[in-house]
């Protein structure tokens, strides 16, 4: 082979290597891009799902006089007359109070695509209502309308049992919904946490708690 041939074949497996390397680059991107599209469709399905639980919370209050608690169990259960258990400590058990007042059937609007979540079956059916899994949202009880505003009460993706968040569905950020409807994404932090005027939202020193560690429930 005469060095000019020689020439001539490194210049094209040159030439391959390199559209190779562009090829591979542009499915690496756009598998990122993708990624990050999707969990912004994630993100927006959980402000939109968030909005829908505070609809139902307010329409709720309406009837019995501040959001789902164990309190408003009992008469939920006598005015339903509905079998399932509607006390407990998790925001699926509270939560299942919005199912037997017929506000809604619909399980879909509390599905978060977080850790360990699964879409909901719609089976609402006794001991089938809202399993474990088909529920996203922490819940923060004990309010009313009447309360400060920007209390949040609906939050996501909290890691159960503690004050911190996931920051891996949503691309760092936590999706909240406060007492007056609105709903925010916060950054999530280094540490784990969301701030507001530079403190933790959720530590019992943020002034909206008065001093008292707000009772959150976190989903089963």
């Amino acid at each position: 082979m005469s060095e000019e041939t020689k020439s001539k074949a490194l210049e094209i497996g040159l030439a391959i290597f390199i559209l190779l390397g562009l090829i591979a680059s542009f499915f690496i991107w756009q598998d990122a891009n993708m990624r990050r599209h999707g969990r912004g469709h994630d993100q927006t399905q959980a402000h939109s799902n968030a909005r829908q639980i505070g609809l139902a919370l307010s329409e709720f209050e309406i009837e019995y006089g501040e959001f789902p608690n164990e309190t408003t169990a009992g008469s939920v259960g006598k005015n339903s007359g509905i079998t399932i258990d509607l006390t407990g400590t998790s925001s699926n058990a509270l939560f299942r109070q919005i199912f037997a007042v017929e506000i809604t059937q619909s399980e879909s609007m509390f599905y978060a695509k977080i850790k360990d979540s699964i879409r909901p079956d719609g089976n609402i059916s006794p001991g089938l209502l809202l399993e474990p899994g088909e529920n996203g949202f922490s819940y923060i009880t004990g309010f009313t309308s009447y309360d400060d505003p920007t209390t949040p009460i609906v939050l996501t993706p909290l890691i159960p049992g503690t004050t911190r968040f996931d920051p891996k569905p949503f691309d760092g950020k936590a999706v909240v919904l406060h007492i007056d409807n609105s709903v925010r994404s916060y950054k999530i932090e280094k540490d784990g946490h969301i701030y507001r005027d530079g403190i933790n939202l959720l530590s019992s020193k943020h002034p909206i708690w008065k001093g008292k560690a707000p009772d959150i429930r976190y989903p089963e």
